[in-house]
């Protein structure tokens, strides 16, 4: 149905061509679905616009062929290719808050695109059309969503009208660009189950884009894995993740956590893979052979919980509320409340991972924000070092502040663009007046760059000109920069591709054992939250659901709610 033969794009860049997809050739039959996997720059979504034609042809330069039942796309007017994109081949781009226009409704959105191919022109029948899709892709009171505007729903259902509108032509070939990534597990197998159910009752082809190898399990019927541009391995599903042959794709599937290993720290690409001047050399190693590497065995985990827990608490959250006021009458007194966090009780251990998961919405984010009172806390007591921070004046808390830092979820929106890395850093410095003069300040700033694996010429850089992986490091940087004892980490992997994810995640455990830092990670990921942590809490509807240790949890939970979340890991049954 679909075949693409020696693809080859280059773009242009001040240094001249630069070849981010380097002879790639597969095909895609009707009805199968083709995952294509690999890390953010591999050339995964370069590959997939290409299909479409979508890049700017004055900055880009794409040789080969890709024939569409026959005929190359790459040889069509710009008229011709206006009546294939949405009609024959359709793509759910990666991030849907962007793809949708905040200024229109998501049914008038979706409608525009079958009115545009003139499928149908009545506007009522066009909005039953819409309607009919949106139920289709199982989203709640389509009605309402219909007059929804894309900031009033929930990445979920953001998710859900993007598929709609890829759907809504009734495509022969659907490509799927990163459509789980960052989403809660629960929506993330809703949505690969969604995608499944609509392939099979359509006939349609899928091309599916991801970095995430758990979830290319659940999905694909063969798999492309793409390093540096190239295609370095193809093959079926079960072979893939049965037998994987070259050593990045043992790299890739080895550095995810596994709830059903204990291990001091992930395996990363560089345990597998030898990248010297662009010549791969395998470390021939297995990737059992790896994990046996960094195996933590049970003795050394109960000897070190029994130190953890022989201590004082840290930090002590009791009877914690935040709510929020809805529904206020007209005298403006609320009728009714969102209990955000609900009657929460906790304690944390000095050099401990409390590990803190559930779903988005659930209160994770408040009840971390309401600890260190970015949010005001309804009532309830924070005692930190004995001292409840809800009884103190803002003087007091800054200097509180110092010895309890937060790593936002967003890296790129918790950093100024318009300030370098180094004034970034040196800020909370500055304000602490924690040096005395400006090259102190930037020795100190020097120091704890080469710390989180950055060079000093990062320093006087822009955010923009960062990797998302770099710009974590960024940012744990500015965490580390005051010297705090306690750190909570709001989300902080769940955005990056696996191998970056391994790396950070080994970074915070390493800092962690040499700092003696205390930590609330805060995931949706529960295979996450198994690996990092000493012990976890899962939330639900801002309460503890469960609490206690995380292999207790992970093999026995008592809640319905924690098997569903265990449930939805994609490829648990990877080993």
């Amino acid at each position: 149905m679909l075949q693409i033969e020696d693809l080859k794009i280059r773009f242009k860049t001040d240094d001249g061509w630069f070849e981010a997809v380097k002879g790639v050739s597969f095909n895609l039959e009707k009805g199968k679905s083709v995952s294509i996997v690999g890390e953010s720059g591999s050339g995964k979504s370069v590959t997939s616009l290409a299909i479409l034609r979508l890049h700017d042809p004055a900055a880009a330069n794409i040789s080969g062929k890709i024939l569409l039942n026959g005929t190359d796309i790459l040889q069509l007017e710009e008229s011709e290719m206006q009546t294939i994109r949405g009609k024959q081949i359709s793509m759910i781009f990666q991030e849907p808050m962007t793809s949708l226009n905040p200024l229109l409704t998501c049914g008038y959105q979706v409608a525009e695109v079958i009115k545009k191919h003139g499928i149908l022109s009545g506007k009522k029948a066009t909005r039953e059309a819409v309607i009919d899709l949106f139920k289709e892709v199982q989203l709640p009171r389509p009605e309402q969503i219909y007059q929804s505007y894309p900031h009033q729903l929930s990445g979920g259902q953001k998710q859900r009208v993007m598929i709609a509108m890829a759907l809504s032509c009734n495509p022969e070939i659907l490509i799927a660009d990163e459509p789980t990534t960052a989403l809660d597990v629960t929506v993330q197998k809703t949505i690969i189950d969604l995608l499944q159910k609509l392939k099979a009752e359509r006939q349609m082809s899928l091309i599916f884009i991801s970095h995430d190898l758990g979830v290319v399990s659940e999905i694909a019927d063969t798999v492309l894995v793409m390093y540096k541009g190239e295609l370095v391995e193809q093959l079926n599903n079960d072979e893939l993740f049965t037998a994987p042959q070259h050593p990045y794709t043992k790299g890739l599937l080895a550095c995810r956590p596994v709830p059903q290993y204990k291990l001091k720290q992930l395996p990363v690409i560089a345990d597998f893979v030898d990248d010297i001047n662009g010549e791969i050399k395998s470390s021939g190693l297995t990737i059992g052979e790896v994990r046996s590497k960094y195996s933590w065995f049970r003795e050394d985990v109960d000897k070190r919980k029994a130190q953890l827990y022989a201590q004082q608490p840290l930090l002590e959250v009791n009877s914690l509320n935040t709510w929020y006021p809805v529904n206020k009458n007209w005298l403006g007194k609320p009728r009714n409340y969102v209990r955000a966090v609900d009657d929460v009780s906790f304690q944390v251990f000095p050099g401990e991972t409390l590990g803190l998961v559930g779903e988005s919405g659930c209160g994770k984010t408040t009840l971390g924000r309401s600890i260190l009172r970015l949010i005001e806390p309804t009532n309830g007591t924070v005692a930190f070092e004995g001292t409840d921070l809800l009884t103190l004046n803002k003087q007091d808390m800054r200097a509180v502040r110092k010895e309890a830092q937060i790593i936002f979820q967003d890296p790129y929106s918790s950093l100024n663009p318009r300030l370098t890395v180094g004034q970034s850093l040196m800020e909370p410095l500055r304000v602490h007046q924690l040096y005395s003069n400006d090259t102190q300040g930037k020795q100190k700033i020097l120091e704890i760059l080469e710390r989180v694996s950055l060079r000093p010429e990062h320093f006087n850089r822009y955010p923009h000109e960062f990797s998302g992986g770099q710009r974590q490091r960024i940012v744990i940087a500015r965490a580390l920069a005051l010297q705090p004892k306690f750190i909570i980490c709001d989300e902080s992997v769940s955005a990056l591709d696996v191998s970056v994810q391994a790396q950070v995640l080994n970074l915070l455990r390493e800092l962690q054992q040499e700092l003696n830092l205390t930590y609330i990670f805060i995931s949706h990921d529960l295979a996450v939250i198994k690996h990092i942590s000493d012990r976890m809490i899962v939330m639900n509807q801002g309460k503890i659901e469960e609490m206690g240790d995380p292999d207790q949890i992970y093999y026995h939970p008592k809640k319905e709610y924690t098997k569903r979340l265990i449930e939805s890991i994609p490829g648990k049954s990877m080993a």
